[in-house]
């Protein structure tokens, strides 16, 4: 087996692992893709046809929504500036927002999406509040601003910074944790969820609380980034916050809506770095899943974790070295069996182009970390601020995204990768109860001849971000031959591969659904 994978991939590495496609998919263009400060980015079906698009969070200008056009096989804007459009209350230009991401939180089956605005605010308070935009009406309408949710008094007006969907209780319906940036005793992390007692779906009625000091992650902190996974749970979604002048947190999830903090046991508190962008991934292939982050101007991690819920730090000089670090994403972008680490940096002082490791599995042994060439997703003078990984076009490989702010205004780039083109994949969509995707779901694959490989379907990650909700494996010349999935319930669902779901997408409904 570790033969056949060696052999595989020292035919790779030498070509370049991106190269840039922007002006041919998104090209320069006052609507489609703006020369503006962009943030965070995030993936869901913003339309509802079954296709995924990207949410782009604009502070100096409007949040964009990415629709792929397959008659013109190009990314588009549809969240035009044109108020007979559904999509138009996205655009929200005034909200300086940098943070997003996307899920049901009110259990109707489709993603609420939730946009994180700063107006210039470092810490402390804001002067203008986030939005939680719904689907209802025939257009995105924004719960916080309904009157039952004025009165309430829940909308954030908190400068944040990364915003993550949490399945707390297990029961389909989402939270959206919110790590602010504190000064002294204002602007506490933060938990927004729905309060069913008071709310009525089938009306449109979605009355919404924060929970946070009721779930006890109410922390004042330098937030930064945030993932939510079964990290320490076999099941269960507990979350991961890396911060600023302060220790990280691991929220353990105790299973009854209340977490603990076990960051200082698990060997993960970091305390005297400055945590940015975060990701989940079992990186060894033993089940358990592992965190990577990256430091800003300190050293990067990558921490293993231990059959005792302990973690190891195996990143070696070359990934660890210390950068402006913003968007940290984990991924097979090449379709070769092993994951890679991306680090997009932000070149705010002279040139910090972007980087991309390997992280090659081994029997009984830690995995091998190799640094790629990056083509041209290097951009040593881009302002990057954001990224996300989403196989537009499904062809079975993942398209990069790159967003740029902060520093300066450039538009958006679009990378597609070089490598891998006869590799086998297999993608896997897990749904919820209702229907929607399963943020924080567990999908696990056996093989044939590499063992057995673990995604978690992302709620938040990289660094304001959010990756699609879709469980990508890569697999070489390997074959699948069954698909695990866990529910943050603990419900679980196994079935058979056949050679027929190979190089396609595989949809797991919630069982008894």
């Amino acid at each position: 087996m570790w033969i056949f994978w060696t052999l595989l991939l020292g035919l790779s590495g030498v070509q370049s692992m991106f190269s840039v496609v922007t002006d041919t998919v998104l090209p320069p263009h006052a609507l489609h893709n703006p020369t503006q400060l962009n943030y965070g980015m995030a993936v869901t079906d913003v339309d509802g046809d079954g296709d995924l698009e990207v949410l782009v969070a604009g502070y100096n200008g409007p949040n964009l929504v990415l629709k792929y056009d397959r008659s013109q096989k190009r990314l588009v804007n549809i969240a035009v500036d044109d108020r007979s459009s559904p999509y138009y209350h996205l655009r929200d230009p005034e909200g300086n927002a940098i943070g997003v991401t996307a899920c049901d939180v009110d259990g109707d089956g489709r993603e609420e999406i939730y946009f994180l605005n700063t107006n210039n605010a470092f810490s402390g308070q804001a002067t203008y509040s986030d939005k939680l935009f719904k689907f209802r009406n025939g257009r995105f309408e924004d719960l916080l601003s309904d009157d039952i949710n004025v009165q309430r008094r829940v909308a954030s007006r908190m400068a944040g910074r990364s915003v993550a969907c949490v399945d707390r209780k297990g029961t389909g319906r989402y939270s959206i944790y919110v790590a602010n940036y504190a000064r002294g005793n204002i602007g506490a992390h933060a938990l927004i969820e729905m309060d069913e007692a008071a709310s009525d779906v089938s009306r449109g009625i979605i009355a919404l609380t924060d929970v946070a000091s009721q779930a006890r992650v109410n922390k004042y902190t330098g937030g930064r980034g945030v993932v939510v996974g079964p990290i320490l749970n076999d099941a269960r979604s507990d979350i991961f916050c890396d911060n600023e002048n302060g220790p990280n947190f691991l929220f353990r999830n105790n299973g009854d809506g209340t977490f603990t903090d076990m960051a200082a046991q698990a060997g993960v508190a970091d305390r005297y770095q400055h945590g940015r962008g975060v990701a989940l991934a079992d990186f060894n292939g033993d089940g358990k899943i592992d965190i990577v982050y990256g430091n800003w101007n300190g050293p990067h991690r990558l921490y293993l974790q231990s059959s005792q819920q302990r973690f190891k730090d195996i990143a070696t000089q070359a990934f660890s070295v210390p950068s402006p670090v913003r968007t940290v994403i984990a991924a097979d972008f090449d379709n070769d069996l092993q994951l890679e680490v991306f680090f997009n940096n932000i070149a705010y002082r002279g040139s910090a182009p972007n980087r991309i490791f390997r992280v090659m599995r081994r029997q009984n042994a830690d995995p091998v970390i190799t640094e790629l060439n990056v083509g041209d997703a290097s951009e040593p003078q881009g302002r990057g601020t954001g990224a996300t990984v989403v196989d537009f076009d499904g062809d079975g490989h993942l398209d990069l995204l790159v967003a740029h702010g902060e520093s300066a205004s450039q538009p958006i780039s679009v990378y597609r990768v070089n490598q891998g083109s006869r590799n086998n994949w297999l993608r896997v969509i897990p749904r919820t109860r209702f229907g929607a995707f399963a943020r924080g779901a567990k999908v696990v694959i056996h093989t044939k001849q590499s063992g057995v490989h673990t995604r978690v379907i992302d709620g938040g990650s990289g660094y304001l971000c959010e990756m699609e909700p879709v469980a990508h494996f890569g697999l070489g010349t390997d074959q699948a031959t069954k698909i695990e999935v866990y529910w943050p319930d603990g419900r679980s669902l196994a079935r058979p591969v056949t050679p027929a779901d190979m190089n396609k997408v595989v949809e797991i409904t919630y069982p008894g659904a």
